[in-house]
């Protein structure tokens, strides 16, 4: 055999022994871990959206109040019943789901013409179109053009002035001007009767020289010659009054002097038509003047002032009867009791028109954006006539304090009688009422 064979033997014989050697094991697979079944992922519920809150709505109102000067009496009582008012609206509104809020801006006039124009600005410039007041009829007449060019709706409870005096000659140029006390063509008919019935024969007219004043003065000289009560003079004093009365009492006292000759102490009376400055002329009267031993016949101004209480001896004296609006309605009993808890008194008839006046200026706001989304004056205007109708029969829920309102086509109230107020051992004492429809005095 030659070499080359031999070694080609040689390595197919490794090669054969190579291949029948052993094979490595394989490396076993772990079997694969079973994976859990998938839980599915709950599908998120969609979260309701809530339901957008109205925005709170303020509506703002003035109250233009005399709380320093010569109807503080007052004054202060239609200031707290209109903040009585504001509270009950409120919660009125929050019951009924609606966002309207009345916020209060109170100013204190003093009855002062030139200072209520003021205020109406000031309050103007902040932002306020509706107003409970102003409480005198020179205000009134004061502030008409300013209110009625910038579109200003005002709600008086206490200017009894006849249109005409306070400059308007048509119903329209009284457009934002609502007063909701009878006028003076009302009280003039009560102090006429009144004064026959008390068995006067002769007076003496003491006014304040204001619009309210002067129509009074004026609106009653008629009505007492009718009755055959003579006039023996008519005397007007400034308004604002002035500190020292003395000028126009003996001016006053002279004139009496003379009734009192013809006709006798108790046939004669002083008639004052003034606010809470008919006290300080009183206690101005020397003490055995004849202005003490003659009655006094007040009016609106005067009657339940608590001045009386500083000259005991003189108005018990002088009786200071005294005439006033007099009108109550279903809710009155309610409000009364709220404010005598608070302050330990009942309220005036001025704040029970007061009252109504906030409630329908509210509401008529609150009708007027319903409907349109925003504030408008002219609109506000025209409803409230048919606002306070609703509001009077009880349409809304809620009544008037003050009685069924009844507006003419001034926006005067034409409604209600007047009670007859005297003064016994300091105290107020109601002494009759007035019935409008029959223009008699029912005495007590």
């Amino acid at each position: 055999m030659s070499w080359k064979k031999l070694v080609l033997v040689i390595a197919i014989a490794a090669l054969l022994m190579a291949c029948a050697g052993e094979q490595p094991k394989p490396t076993p697979t772990p079997a694969p871990t079973p994976t859990p079944a998938a839980t599915p992922t709950p599908t998120p519920k969609p979260t309701p959206t809530p339901k957008p809150t109205p925005s709170e709505v303020e509506i703002p109102i003035g109250v233009l109040a005399d709380l320093s000067g010569p109807l503080t009496t007052y004054g202060e009582d239609i200031k707290a019943t209109v903040e009585i008012a504001a509270e009950e609206v409120n919660k009125y509104f929050e019951s009924k789901g609606k966002p309207y809020r009345v916020k209060l801006y109170v100013e204190d006039t003093k009855v002062d013409p030139k200072v209520c124009l003021d205020k109406v600005q000031s309050l103007h410039g902040k932002g306020v179109r509706l107003i409970v007041g102003p409480m005198g009829s020179g205000e009134v007449k004061n502030i008409a053009e300013y209110v009625t060019a910038n579109k200003i709706i005002i709600v008086s409870p206490s200017s009894t002035a006849i249109p005409s005096l306070l400059g308007v000659t048509k119903p329209e140029e009284k457009k934002f001007i609502f007063r909701f006390v009878a006028t003076d063509d009302f009280q003039t008919q009560a102090i006429a009767k009144e004064a026959s019935d008390l068995g006067i024969k002769g007076v003496v007219i003491a006014y304040i020289g204001n619009a309210w004043g002067k129509g009074l003065a004026d609106a009653i000289q008629p009505l007492f010659s009718k009755y055959g009560i003579e006039v023996a003079n008519v005397v007007e004093y400034p308004d604002p009054p002035p500190a020292d009365f003395s000028p126009y009492l003996g001016t006053i006292e002279q004139n009496v002097n003379d009734l009192v000759n013809k006709y006798g102490e108790d046939k004669v009376a002083v008639v004052a038509f003034s606010y809470e400055e008919a006290y300080t002329m009183i206690s101005q009267a020397s003490a055995n003047s004849v202005l003490l031993k003659v009655m006094w016949i007040g009016c609106d101004g005067t009657a339940k002032s608590r001045k009386i209480t500083e000259m005991c001896d003189r108005v018990n004296a002088v009786k200071m009867y005294s005439t006033l609006f007099d009108s109550k309605g279903k809710s009155y009993e309610q409000l009364n009791k709220t404010y005598f808890a608070k302050y330990g008194r009942t309220t005036y008839q001025y704040g029970l028109d007061a009252y109504d006046g906030a409630w329908v200026l509210a509401l008529a706001y609150a009708q007027v954006y319903d409907q349109k989304g925003k504030f408008d004056p002219d609109a506000v205007a025209e409803v409230i006539p048919a606002v306070t109708e609703k509001y009077s029969k009880g349409e809304y829920g809620v009544t008037p304090v003050s009685g069924y309102i009844k507006l003419n086509e001034w926006n005067d109230r034409a409604s209600g009688d007047y009670a007859i107020w005297g003064v016994e051992n300091c105290n107020w004492v109601l002494k009759g009422v007035w019935k409008s429809e029959t223009n008699e005095v029912v005495w007590k």
